[in-house]
């Protein structure tokens, strides 16, 4: 992902003693490499990974470069440093992580913990952004009308019920 600096995110890993992620980033000016390590200071296996993506972002060395990622990757980074810390192996936290990132629209938002919804949230918005249809996009159209067919029928959204109040 480029920035508006010229700086283009290569790759993100995390590095486990001491808890950090690390960036590797091209400068576009110069066309060099650079590798940021941004160690996560007091994190434990305690830690909150929301928290800790929000001190990230507010971090002023951290945040120009912290931007340019998607959020849920940044959640997804840190909850592995998180299991690893927690004694969980690499595999089995990887295989967790993957289930937490998938997106059932069968599945209650309502009954996940407030940690799983932000990292469901964050792979919403980021698929919206990615789907999103500007102005500037040569195939936008716009007041697109298209009429979908009815899947249930419910009192709640009937024309009836409109006419009773």
């Amino acid at each position: 992902m480029i920035m508006d600096d010229g700086i283009e995110v290569k790759r993100c890993g995390v590095k486990f003693s001491p808890p950090a992620l690390v960036l590797n980033y091209l400068i576009k000016d110069s066309g060099k490499m650079h590798r940021r390590t941004m160690p996560l200071r007091n994190f434990n296996k305690n830690s909150s990974v929301d928290a800790t993506v929000d001190e990230l972002l507010a971090n002023p060395k951290h945040s120009k470069f912290m931007k340019c990622m998607p959020k849920f990757q940044l959640y997804r980074l840190i909850a592995i440093i998180r299991d690893k810390l927690g004694g969980m192996s690499l595999e089995e936290s990887l295989a967790r992580n993957d289930e937490i990132d998938r997106l059932d629209p069968e599945e209650d938002l309502n009954k996940v913990d407030v940690e799983t919804l932000q990292r469901k949230k964050s792979i919403m918005e980021d698929t919206f952004e990615k789907n999103l249809k500007k102005p500037s996009d040569p195939d936008f159209q716009y007041d697109v009308q298209m009429d979908f067919n009815e899947v249930e029928a419910c009192e709640w959204d009937s024309e009836e019920s409109d006419q009773e109040f």
